[in-house]
C-alpha cells in the first residue's frame, strides 16, 4: 500500500474504529471484581459524580483504554446491556482483529440528557461521533449503539467477517 492509498483509507478506518467502539459490548456476570469506574471514583471508593464532568471522565477512560489496546478494560466500562450482547473474550477477539489501536480518541464536548444519561462527542483524527453514557450502579458506563449491539450479538467470528466484507476491519 502506498502513501496515497493510506491517506485515503485512514479517515474511513478511523471512522470504522470509532463505530466499533460505539457498538462494542459483552456478556455480564456477577464477579468478585470491583466495578470499573473513573480514577476519581476508584480513589475515593464511592460513587462516581452524577455530573457531566463525571460522565466525561468515565468516557475518556473508556476511549483511552480502547485506543491503547486494553480492550478487556474498555469492555469493563460498558453498560450491563452492552456486556450481555457479547462475551468479553469475543469482544477482545473482534477488536484485536479489526480495531485500529494507537490513535488517540479525544472528547470534544458533552451534555446531560436527563439525570442518568450524558451524550459525549469524541473525535479520532477527522471523524467525530456521539456516544451515550448511562449511570448504572453508581458509575458511568458506555451504552453501545443499537447497530453495535446487533453486530456483537453475531459473535466475534461472524462480526469480523461482516466488518471485513464491509471494508471496516482496520487490519484486513
Amino acid at each position: 500500500m502506498n502513501y496515497t492509498t493510506l491517506t485515503r483509507r485512514l479517515p474511513a478506518v478511523a471512522l470504522a474504529a470509532i463505530a466499533v467502539l460505539g457498538v462494542t459490548s459483552a456478556c455480564s456476570s456477577d464477579s468478585d471484581e470491583a466495578p470499573a469506574g473513573n480514577a476519581a471514583a476508584a480513589a475515593g471508593g464511592g460513587p462516581e459524580p452524577k455530573t457531566v464532568d463525571g460522565a466525561k471522565a468515565a468516557a475518556q477512560t473508556v476511549f483511552d483504554r480502547f485506543s491503547g489496546g486494553d480492550f478487556a478494560g474498555a469492555w469493563e466500562l460498558y453498560t450491563a446491556a452492552g456486556k450481555q450482547a457479547i462475551s468479553k473474550a469475543d469482544y477482545i477477539k473482534l477488536n484485536e482483529a479489526c480495531s485500529r489501536k494507537g490513535l488517540a480518541i479525544q472528547l470534544t464536548s458533552a451534555r446531560m440528557e436527563g439525570a442518568d444519561k450524558a451524550i459525549v462527542i469524541a473525535k479520532q483524527l477527522v471523524a467525530a461521533q456521539s456516544y451515550t453514557m448511562a449511570y448504572e450502579k453508581d458509575a458511568w458506563k458506555l451504552e453501545p449503539a443499537k447497530e453495535g449491539l446487533a453486530l456483537y450479538k453475531l459473535g466475534a467470528v461472524k462480526a469480523i467477517a461482516v466488518q471485513k466484507k464491509a471494508g471496516t476491519c482496520a487490519n484486513a
